[in-house]
């Protein structure tokens, strides 16, 4: 026989899971591909993990091609993100300089949808002298304002020491400070006025800014420049970060860091 107690866990774990399969499901689509990178296998680790972790759906957007000019289909389909809640930026796509291309990839942004961008994405769709800091409404500077950071290169892969800067932040709020394994510190060559600094990284005498969020003309955006390697992106630590800073920009992160009801993973109320 059931306990009292035993009696009210499970009802309020049949709550939880009702609520759960009531709520529609936020539609994540995830773009993959380019240089450098073990994407083939990411994108399948990226899926699963944020899928595992709330209630969204994750479709994918992927190419084979590794080089810095990816044959990504969005490419010169502006609507490419139309049915979506947000998009995840994982490409690499450092050669892709064409104003026009550039501009199209930013269409859903700019008509205000939440964007999640990972790592190489930082270093994707730049033209011009970008070595330098970019200004305000340049042509080459488009899709640094989106991300709210412009960053150009990176150092030698050694584990990265994440020290949160703003522990009160929904996406931060009880997460804990961690160390990578080898990871490549991002440089900061600009921190535009309208991002708002989460974590900074230390890797030996160098340390940047490595996750933030950005104010895009209203629109919510998430960034971390870790996520090179396989067993980053397999830690659950950085799969919890990427969930936890995609809901936040679909407004599904209320302040104290809780996450919307109907949008916790089911399994989480077993």
């Amino acid at each position: 026989m059931k306990s009292k107690i035993q009696i009210i866990v499970l009802a309020l774990a049949g709550f939880v899971i009702n609520a759960h399969a009531a709520t529609k499901p936020l539609k994540a689509l995830l773009i993959t591909g380019g240089c450098c990178h073990d994407y083939k296998s990411q994108k399948d680790i990226l899926k699963k993990g944020i899928e595992a972790r709330a209630n969204i759906i994750v479709d994918q957007i992927h190419t084979d091609n590794s080089t810095v000019k990816p044959d990504l289909p969005i490419y010169g389909v502006p609507e490419y993100a139309k049915g979506y809640d947000i998009v995840i930026h994982d490409e690499c796509a450092a050669g892709i300089t064409d104003v026009a291309i550039i501009a199209g990839v930013l269409s859903p942004h700019k008509a205000g949808m939440p964007g999640v961008n990972l790592h190489c994405a930082m270093h994707s769709y730049r033209s011009g002298d970008f070595n330098k800091p970019v200004e305000v409404g340049a042509d080459n500077g488009k899709w640094f304002e989106y991300l709210g950071l412009q960053s150009t290169g990176h150092g030698p892969q050694q584990p990265i020491d994440i020290i949160h800067v703003d522990k009160e932040h929904a996406i931060t709020k009880g997460v804990a400070n961690w160390t990578t394994g080898n990871e490549e510190l991002y440089n900061n060559i600009k921190v535009f006025d309208t991002a708002h600094v989460l974590a900074k990284g230390k890797q030996g005498n160098q340390e940047t800014v490595v996750t933030w969020t950005n104010d895009y003309d209203g629109t919510k955006v998430f960034n971390t420049t870790i996520g090179h390697n396989n067993s980053t992106v397999e830690d659950p630590r950085y799969l919890d970060l990427v969930t936890r800073g995609l809901l936040w920009a679909c407004g599904k992160l209320d302040e104290k860091g809780e996450v919307a009801e109907g949008y916790a993973p089911a399994k989480a109320a077993e």
